[in-house]
This record gives structure tokens, C-alpha cells and sequence, in this order.
């Protein structure tokens, strides 16, 4: 257990979660679910039940080290690796594994999102042990691919064989998002799973893929091998930052190695991406209405999602079908229908305090 560790990412704004998400406070430091928790304190305490305070990791923007130390004061400041600038993914695990590295080279890790929703924890840690377990032993790259319960458009799926080793497939290929009747026929083929961006790998596995398949990257951030752990390793990445492009690993890593297995998983697994999919988690009753208001007093209203400031008596009559959102500097009310249309809204944006 000495040589597992977990990587949570948490530079991302969340834009899609406008108006309660924004650039100086995205979704991961807020309470979405009503739990009395951040999404990043919940995907902490997750791993922590197993996995050593001291061997959890956080990778973000400058701009969050500080309210990453606020929401996990278990972490020691050197467990926040800073990213000067926002590069996507595969610059993230490359300069992690980089750093793991230095730190034991014999070293496994769990890369996971700061901002996704797990409800079975048990049988997601359950995974996750026995997904540590066999990269420590093979020269594997782990993808954890979440059973499909609908036929989502909002997430990408994974191809993976019939065929198992100790439980786990190999992939076919990774699949954009598709559309409706797309989706529909993934469900119904059955070796479809839906990507949740959760990886488990061994440092020599992962650098080794970075090697071969997105070169460039691996010698940029290779170059600092000596500074990585030590007092000159912000200046290295800071400097090196800037040189780098930005490049998701999917795209750098997963669609060209050839040694990626999947672990189908039934874990009540969400990624909160969107005000639409907090509505599905968090909807009851007949009406399918999330209202955090007690008092609020609805009428004719159903199929709805109502988020406003604590104690504010909402009154709506007539709404079916509507994401009603009050950040008191921000009132967004739009049809559920078009939601993904609130990224481009709030990068439309001239006023950056409102974003």
C-alpha cells in the first residue's frame, strides 16, 4: 500500500455550471449536492478511507492552491503541484508522474476528477484497490468505464472486448459523444461504457507511454528531472509551461497506446457536468423538482431545478422543464432543453465579474 497514490485534478472552472461556477470559485469548492461538503472535500475523503493522507496529491491553477489548502488542510502545501497556466490533461498527469516519480519510481496512482459524484463509494473503492493492485503487477494502462444506465449524448463512451483478464478488457477504441440514436445503439450492443476520465497506472507505465506516444511533451517536462521534488521545481514549471501545448491525454495517450484495459464499473458514478445532469441526481418525487428553498411555493411547476440563496422565498407558477438559478449578482432562468448553450453565454460575456 506504501506505493499507491492519487492525483485529483482541480484546475477547471466549470463553466457550464454558470452562474454558481466561476473563475474565482469554480464547482469544485462549492457545495453542489447539498451535502454540506465541496465536491473536492468529498472526492478527498473518498480516497482517504484507504489511501494515506500523505500520498494524496492535488494538481491545479496558481489562482486555487490556496483554496485547495482551505477545503483539504490534511495536504501539506508541496502535495498542491501549480499549474501556471490551463494545458488540459496530459500536461497535468505528465508533470504528476514527473513528480511521483522522484518521489518512488515504483510508484501506482489514481488520477481522478476533483468534481465528480460517486454514490457507490464501496464498490468504487472496491475498483479501485483491485485496479491499483493489477497495474503494480502489469504494463497497463487502467481506464475505469462506468455502466451505462440511459443513452446519454453529454458523455464519451468506450469500446472495450468481450474477453477479461482478472476482470478487466481490453479497449477497442475510445468513442466521441454521439448523438441520440447513436447512444441508443451503444446501449443496446452492450461492450459500451461510458468514459468517466478516471485512470489508474503505474509511473514507469504512464511515462513510458508519454515517451512513445506524445514525445515532445515527455522531453519538455523530462528535462527538469533533476528539479522535480526539490525547491527549483516551480521555476522549471513555470518557465516550461509556456512552451508546452495544450492537449487532453486522451487525445496524446489513450487513442494511441495499445496496452489500455477497462474495468466495467457499476458505481452510481456522475460527473455533475451540467445544471441537467445535478437535476437527475437530485430530482424527486412525481414532479421531478430539485428546490433548495423550503419555503418555496410552486405551482403548475414541474421537471424543474431551482438553486437560490439560503432562506430566499421563491414563488413560480407555470414553469415546466427550467434551470432557475439565483447567484444574487446573476440570474439565470433557461429551458433545460439548451443548457449547453450557458458555456457559450457566459464566455460571451464582457463583464468578467460575472464570469
Amino acid at each position: 500500500m506504501e506505493n499507491n497514490y492519487v492525483c485529483i485534478m482541480a484546475g477547471g472552472i466549470g463553466s457550464r455550471f454558470w452562474p454558481a461556477s466561476r473563475e474565482k470559485k469554480p464547482k469544485q469548492f462549492l457545495d453542489i449536492t447539498g451535502s454540506g461538503k465541496s465536491l473536492i472535500r468529498m472526492t478527498f475523503e473518498r480516497f482517504a478511507s484507504y489511501i494515506p493522507s500523505s500520498n494524496i496529491f492535488v494538481v491545479t491553477n496558481k489562482i486555487y492552491k490556496a483554496q485547495v489548502l482551505e477545503h483539504l488542510p490534511e495536504l501539506d502545501e508541496s502535495q498542491v503541484l501549480v499549474e501556471p497556466a490551463r494545458k488540459n490533461t496530459a500536461p497535468a498527469v505528465a508533470y504528476f508522474s514527473m513528480r511521483l516519480k522522484a518521489i518512488n519510481p515504483n510508484g501506482v496512482y489514481v488520477m481522478a476528477p476533483a468534481d465528480h459524484f460517486i454514490e457507490k463509494e464501496e464498490a468504487f473503492n472496491t475498483n479501485i484497490k483491485k485496479a491499483l493492485a493489477f497495474a503494480s503487477q502489469e504494463d497497463v494502462l487502467l481506464t475505469l468505464g462506468i455502466t451505462p444506465v440511459r443513452p446519454d449524448t453529454g458523455y464519451g463512451y468506450i469500446h472495450y472486448e468481450a474477453d477479461s483478464n482478472q476482470g478487466f478488457h481490453k479497449v477497442k477504441s475510445f468513442k466521441e459523444k454521439p448523438n441520440e440514436e447513436t447512444a441508443q445503439s451503444y446501449l443496446d450492443d452492450g461492450s459500451y461504457l461510458w468514459n468517466a476520465g478516471i485512470f489508474v497506472w503505474s509511473v514507469k507505465s504512464i511515462l513510458k507511454s508519454f515517451e512513445n506516444n506524445a514525445p515532445e511533451l515527455y522531453q519538455q517536462l523530462e528535462a527538469g528531472a533533476a528539479k522535480y521534488n526539490t525547491i527549483e521545481e516551480q521555476t522549471f514549471i513555470d518557465a516550461t509551461y509556456a512552451e508546452i501545448d495544450s492537449i487532453s491525454v486522451d487525445y496524446a495517450i489513450l487513442e494511441k497506446a495499445n496496452n489500455i484495459l477497462t474495468l466495467p464499473s457499476d458505481i452510481g458514478w456522475s460527473d455533475i457536468g451540467t445544471w441537467a445532469s445535478l437535476h437527475a441526481l437530485t430530482a424527486s418525487g412525481e414532479k421531478m423538482i430539485q428546490s433548495n428553498s423550503p419555503d418555496a411555493i410552486l405551482d403548475d411547476v414541474e421537471n424543474c431545478l431551482i438553486r437560490v440563496p439560503k432562506d430566499k422565498l421563491v414563488v413560480i407558477k407555470g414553469l415546466e422543464d427550467f434551470i432557475v438559478v439565483d447567484e444574487e449578482d446573476v440570474l439565470l432562468i433557461y429551458p433545460k432543453s439548451k443548457e449547453q448553450e450557458i458555456k457559450a453565454v457566459r464566455n460571451g460575456l464582457d463583464k468578467k465579474e460575472f464570469t
